[in-house]
């Protein structure tokens, strides 16, 4: 729910001037702890990496995380195939 807060300031992005507004969230208060943690050890704010989800929540293209890129085509050109990873899973699983 939007808190009607109007408290907003004015952000430099390259050479684009972007309004950021405040927002407050009600959480658990372990989901916070847990949120700080994460923050903490990607080197980003909670606020950045919550602007981030949503912004991915909004965009039209599916928009890979950085983890997936840096797997993208790791598997390519190896005899892997689906049955491969079914029986993976089935003995991981199992």
């Amino acid at each position: 729910k939007y808190s009607g807060d109007e408290t907003a300031e004015m952000c430099s992005l390259g050479n684009q001037e972007i309004l950021k507004t405040k927002l407050t969230l009600r959480l658990d208060k372990t989901v916070i702890e847990k949120a700080k943690e994460y923050s903490k050890k990607r080197g980003e704010s909670v606020s950045q990496i919550v602007e981030k989800f949503f912004k991915a929540l909004s965009n039209d293209k599916e928009e890979l995380t950085p983890t997936v890129k840096e797997l993208k085509g790791l598997l390519r050109n190896t005899s892997i195939n689906e049955a491969d990873y079914k029986k993976y899973l089935e003995e991981k699983y199992l």
